[in-house]
């Protein structure tokens, strides 16, 4: 419960590092849409199980802020995709240089072979989740 409880904080203190009014949420669609876009609505709302007017809400605030932006479908002119733009892309980037420093900083009395043995519990944590094992 810890664990879960810490890591919708860090969540919220993302968005909120990346702009006052961004909810949790849309920082996660950000994230995605940077990491695997250009993407439809359709595809959004599949992927996070969401109903399409959730995303079509997010999406909107998103374009709002400037950090994303609506593009023609390019196999079917019909659609619409949905892109990060620059201005996204830099506060994600901004984000994650200060996520990267505040991380150093907590870790930095940790030795090499605690920090090993972190990285490996983890991997084998997130390869557990990946594969379904239990």
């Amino acid at each position: 419960g810890a664990l879960v409880r810490r890591v919708k904080s860090v969540m919220v203190d993302r968005a909120r590092t990346v702009h006052p009014e961004l909810s949790a949420p849309s920082y996660l669609m950000l994230s995605f849409l940077a990491e695997k876009g250009p993407l439809r609505s359709a595809e959004i709302a599949e992927r996070f199980a969401v109903d399409k007017g959730a995303v079509s809400r997010q999406v909107h605030h998103l374009c709002e802020l400037g950090f994303i932006e609506r593009l023609p479908d390019p196999e079917d002119g019909r659609a619409q995709q949905v892109v990060v733009t620059d201005l996204g892309r830099a506060r994600l980037a901004e984000t994650a240089r200060s996520r990267r420093v505040m991380l150093e900083e907590r870790l930095e009395g940790w030795t090499a072979e605690d920090l090993s043995g972190f990285v490996d519990a983890l991997a084998r944590y997130n390869s557990s989740i990946e594969t379904g094992s239990r």
